[in-house]
């Protein structure tokens, strides 16, 4: 599944976008948060690991 962003944990810092190989991860100026475009995830988890605030999750399929 593809990274999920709790918008109340997130900063905005920015982190997961520069950590993104793939670019898929956005600042949403409105919301001050970050967006995930879904389609363009890998699930790679470089933004998971990479938020200070933990606020990305990535779910693993059951």
């Amino acid at each position: 599944m593809p990274a999920k962003v709790n918008k109340e944990e997130c900063t905005g810092c920015g982190t997961c976008v520069d950590e993104c190989p793939v670019e898929a991860i956005v600042i949403d100026e409105d919301e001050g948060c970050a967006v995930v475009d879904e389609d363009e995830c890998v699930e790679c988890g470089a933004c998971e690991e990479a938020c200070p605030n933990e606020a990305i999750t990535i779910e693993q399929p059951e």
